[in-house]
């Protein structure tokens, strides 16, 4: 049995399946095998289609290890498990949705270069000297109210100091352009997903009757957009 790899403490994790579990141990100590061991206890052993799980890792990297080391465990059914970071994993469902939110389903994601070239037009637009504003490190700054799930209007609100108030505006204006684009930034994809299932309870209800078992590595890492969202 799969199980036998596993140490005591290991097996008592991946065979808990009666509400939530929270793993908490250092680094190198298996969470992450955990976690495959349980995605595969459950098709197995509980009789779990694959198509009611989600795992979510942080990385890209990860996520392949992932599929890799199930694939290994149980074969084909670990195809249709859906595994993959926040990212793709909120990148996959608007490609679904999105049209509630006034977006095409054929919308770009841009990059780090893409963000900075468009960050370097709002600028230009707003007559606002690179020198002075590095578009990086405005890019940055959005990328972190994002994270807190705090929209351009909001953040504008909120604005008090000089800095804050010109971050505010190119905000605006990067948001205006992203959308003119059809285009969404790696921030996008984590809060018009929380901002779909928020506005939208059919499409929550639909994921959520999908997704019987959820599981995040590296938990821990967290933010409150992806917190949220779980």
């Amino acid at each position: 049995m799969i199980l036998n790899q596993l140490n005591q403490s290991q097996r008592e994790a991946v065979m808990y399946t009666d509400g939530p579990l929270l793993i908490l141990s250092g680094a190198g100590s298996g969470k992450t095998r955990v976690i495959t061991y349980r995605i595969a206890y459950l098709i197995k052993a509980r009789k779990v289609s694959p198509f009611n799980i989600l795992a979510v890792t942080f990385t890209n990297k990860a996520a392949g290890e992932m599929k890799e080391r199930l694939e290994k465990l149980i074969g084909l059914p670990a195809r249709t498990v859906w595994v993959g970071t926040f990212h793709s994993t909120c990148a996959r469902i608007l490609r679904r949705e999105i049209e509630r939110l006034g977006y095409s389903p054929s919308f770009t994601i841009y990059d780090e270069t893409d963000q900075a070239g468009l960050m370097r037009e709002v600028m230009r637009e707003l007559n606002l000297s690179e020198r002075r504003y590095n578009p990086r490190s405005i890019i940055g700054a959005i990328s972190r109210v994002k994270n807190e799930l705090i929209d351009h209007d909001q953040y504008a609100v909120s604005a008090t100091e000089y800095f804050e108030t010109i971050v505010a505006k190119l905000y605006k204006g990067y948001q205006s352009k992203l959308r003119q684009n059809n285009a969404l930034d790696f921030g996008d994809l984590i809060m018009l997903c929380v901002k779909l299932f928020d506005e939208h309870p059919d499409v929550l209800e639909r994921y959520q009757n999908r997704f019987r078992y959820i599981m995040v590595d590296e938990y821990q890492d967290t933010n409150f957009a992806q917190y949220r969202l779980v």
